[in-house]
């Protein structure tokens, strides 16, 4: 017969009362909002921004394209709102746009897509010049190709006839639109135009600037032209920041720095006097596939249609931190009931941490994994993930808890199978590492996903096959100086996975040393 454990009530009681602050600490910090000076008021509208037609599920990928009517009115009602025009990129399926523009009181700046298909390029050319001069009252300027010297779709000669043959069959101004690095690669191109269209995304640029940088970055870049290209105006045709995805070096997707770059933006540009256009209107949950995750997310507002904040009011980066508060308290709440009555002081401090890890690590993989997962497969990913962290939670708090009853028989299961679960974690961690090692550009760091098996299976070694450990424990590692290097020093994400790899490593080096 067992001795009769006696349960230390004060230490589990402060310890869940920890936790729980910790869940909610945790969340209540991503979702704060934040106040910041408005760019946008009622009766002050901004000068324009980039507009494509598609729908949350649609993409220009879709064969045939076919844009709902009703979408387009009712974005254009709501731009105009807060815009005076907006710039489009592409003459297929919207030919009813400048109708619709005029009905919301917009102007347009539109453009046609020049491509490596000379047919194509010239259908888009020929409805440009039909378009702008049966609507001269909407159509502000015209903008003949977007980033294809940077796609490397055309030369520089052949996009100067294209602008030449434009400029002679109408009336509004001519430009063309590129990265601002290509205007000068090819200054030829300026003399063709009315007026430069430069692109400057500082999160993008070779050496990102940060959220505290940017807008002076954007300012010396548009210093630069104004000095080389005068007389010619310059329009900034594409600058923004993205709300969502991964860090690049110091450059930290937010919505709050989203909302920070285009407030500051806007007030610096109407300050000086310069023409702008923002990207974009709202999220392109598409250009996450040749993108990753944050390609969907430079959007003022989201696909929904719903206001992120950006322009006005106060921004929060996770506006929805109640319902993830949730998910982590029910977490927390469940690895309490599971692990049980627990058997000493330190399993009384130790559970309730465990359930506070899991409220934070588990769920921000989950809410990380419903923005970044673009296709069947990564869901399928994610989803194995938060499975196996469940299995590691069931196990560690079990192994925390009095064994009786249906609590030893699971626990037994889980026992005889740990260094698979410890195994699969290894190989999650060795596959996410080679990937940002050698395409890290469009990856996410997953650290939230391993960071829970990661702490239960360095605390607690298990027996497994140590050669396959060894193996998971040299890639992992290797790895971690090969993608600090890689991203810099100032990315506080690679850090952050650079730890959970360690303690991953940690983890796996003491089970392969653990005696059977």
């Amino acid at each position: 017969m067992s001795a009769t454990v006696r349960f230390p009530v004060l230490p589990y009681l402060l310890a869940c009362l920890l936790g729980a602050f910790a869940i909610a600490g945790f969340w209540y910090g991503l979702g704060q909002p934040v106040i910041l000076p408005d760019a946008a008021t009622p009766t002050h509208k901004l000068q324009c921004a980039s507009y494509t037609p598609f729908d949350k599920d649609q993409s220009p990928f879709d064969q045939p394209f076919v844009p709902r009517a009703e979408r387009l009115d009712a974005d254009l009602a709501l731009l105009a709102t807060r815009f005076q025009c907006i710039r489009t990129y592409s003459q297929a399926g919207l030919e009813a746009l400048p109708e619709l523009a005029r009905k919301h009181g917009l102007k347009l700046m539109a453009g046609a897509w020049v491509s490596r298909d000379p047919v194509a390029t010239e259908q888009e050319v020929q409805a440009l010049i039909a378009s702008a001069n049966a609507n001269p009252d909407v159509v502000s300027a015209v903008i003949v190709g977007n980033e294809a010297l940077l796609r490397k779709e055309v030369t520089a000669p052949q996009l100067v006839r294209l602008i030449d043959k434009v400029k002679s069959q109408v009336k509004q101004p001519v430009t063309y639109a590129d990265v601002w690095e290509f205007w000068l690669q090819h200054p030829e191109i300026a003399p063709a135009v009315d007026f430069l269209t430069i692109h400057l995304l500082p999160y993008w640029e070779d050496d990102p600037a940060g959220i505290d940088q940017a807008v002076q970055h954007v300012a010396q870049v548009r210093q630069v032209f104004g000095n080389k290209f005068a007389p010619k105006d310059i329009l900034i045709g594409e600058t923004g920041w993205p709300s969502e995805g991964r860090q690049r070096e110091t450059a930290q997707p937010s919505r709050v720095n989203e909302a920070k770059f285009i407030r500051g933006f806007v007030t610096m540009a109407e300050q000086n006097g310069w023409k702008y256009n923002l990207i974009e209107a709202f999220d392109q949950p598409w250009k996450r596939g040749s993108e990753g995750a944050v390609g969907g997310y430079w959007g003022l507002f989201d696909a929904d249609r719903q206001d992120k904040g950006i322009l006005a009011g106060p921004v929060s980066n996770l506006p929805h931190w109640p319902v993830w508060l949730g998910f982590g308290a029910v977490l927390f709440v469940g690895t309490l009931l599971i692990g049980g009555r627990v058997r000493t002081k330190r399993a009384a401090l130790t559970l309730p941490a465990l359930g506070a890890v899991a409220g934070c690590s588990i769920v921000a993989w989950a809410e990380l994994a419903s923005v970044t997962s673009r296709f069947a497969g990564e869901w399928l990913w994610a989803g194995l993930l938060v499975g196996l962290n469940l299995i590691v939670l069931t196990h560690g708090a079990l192994a925390l808890g009095q064994k009786d009853g249906w609590r030893e028989r699971l626990f037994n299961a889980l026992e005889r199978r740990a260094g698979w679960w410890l195994a699969a974690a290894g190989f999650a961690a060795a596959v996410m590492m080679l990937g940002l090692v050698f395409e890290p550009r469009y990856r996410s760091f997953p650290s939230a996903a391993l960071l829970l098996p990661a702490l239960v299976y360095l605390l607690r070694p298990v027996g497994g096959p140590r050669r396959e450990f060894g193996l998971l424990a040299l890639i992992i590692g290797a790895g971690i100086p090969v993608q600090l290097y890689r991203e810099g020093l100032h990315n506080e994400q690679a850090w952050m996975w650079a730890l959970v790899s360690v303690l991953m490593v940690m983890a796996l080096w003491r089970s392969v040393r653990k005696r059977a």
